[in-house]
């Protein structure tokens, strides 16, 4: 049980670093569109959708990889 536990957050800490390495992509995508065309908000707001999108996701997964622990510590007790 603790091996598969220990899987499961370090594979959701994965997800997280995805998440987040994703989100920041969009964010520089979204400022480098501003910058070269401030008249194509459509794609920007595109951009800041994505943004979002991968900001709750990192946040669903590192809710996730707590809990994860917290259940490890309590099945090794």
């Amino acid at each position: 049980m603790q091996t598969f536990l220990i899987v499961v957050i370090v594979i959701l800490c994965i997800l997280v670093v995805v998440s987040l390495v994703r989100g920041i992509v969009a964010f520089m995508q979204s400022t480098k569109l501003d910058l070269n065309s401030p008249t194509e908000e459509a794609r920007a707001t595109a951009m800041q959708v994505k943004q979002n999108k991968m900001m709750f996701n990192r946040i669903k997964f590192q809710a996730l990889a707590i809990i994860a622990v917290g259940i490890l510590l309590v099945v090794s007790r």
